[in-house]
């Protein structure tokens, strides 16, 4: 069986890149399913990246909104901006209306994954606000729920993730995803490509 997941992502300072790594080695241990990266368009210019010291984006293939179609299983992730996604996904979600004029994504099993700077800044309302953007088209969100585990529960270091999807804090920038949060990305892409596959074969 032949299986196609995307995982499209944004990120700035390559927190969510490195989650998205996970995803995809996750996914990709599933036997017959063949997972991808892309990264969305950035809309900063670069002179403002620059000040904002951002590092040069990773050599990972650029998507438009209708590659998406292409796709069996689609898991977003980006970094959270005042509780919600940043900016960067919601122009790429705004550019997609042609793919909702002609229904291409509905049906499509979808996931999330984030990053947020502290443990109040949005782990959880970055995803559930980011659900509408999947409502709207029809996609079916596919939380992984509490199926990674007593590691979820963990509470003797700081760990991002909840059942929405795997997460992690970048704090200042300077803290990069744990064993743990790195775990957990790994799991949500093997689960989640476990269910795109079933409904596959059950269309």
């Amino acid at each position: 069986m032949y299986q196609l997941l995307s995982n499209r992502y944004y990120s700035t300072y390559g927190h969510v890149g490195k989650l998205a790594e996970e995803v995809k080695k996750g996914a990709s241990s599933v036997e017959g399913v063949e997972a991808k990266i892309w990264q969305v368009p950035e809309t900063l210019p670069e002179e403002v990246l620059g000040k904002m010291g951002a590092p040069p984006k990773p050599d990972v293939p650029v998507i438009t909104p209708q590659e998406l179609a292409e796709a069996d299983g689609i898991l977003f992730g980006f970094p959270t901006r005042f509780g919600m996604m940043a900016a960067q996904m919601k122009a790429f979600f705004d550019a997609t209306g042609g793919l909702w004029r002609e229904q291409s994504l509905a049906g499509k099993p979808a996931g999330i994954f984030f990053s947020t700077g502290t443990q109040g800044g949005g782990q959880e309302t970055t995803a559930l606000t980011a659900v509408t953007q999947l409502t709207h088209h029809g996609m079916v969100f596919v939380p992984v729920g509490y199926t990674f585990g007593a590691k979820l529960f963990g509470m003797d270091q700081v760990q991002g993730g909840s059942p929405y999807g795997a997460g992690t804090f970048a704090a200042d920038g300077s803290r990069w995803p744990s064993e743990v949060e790195l775990e957990h990305a790994f799991h949500q892409g093997k689960y989640f490509a476990g269910i795109a596959k079933k409904l596959k074969g059950s269309a």
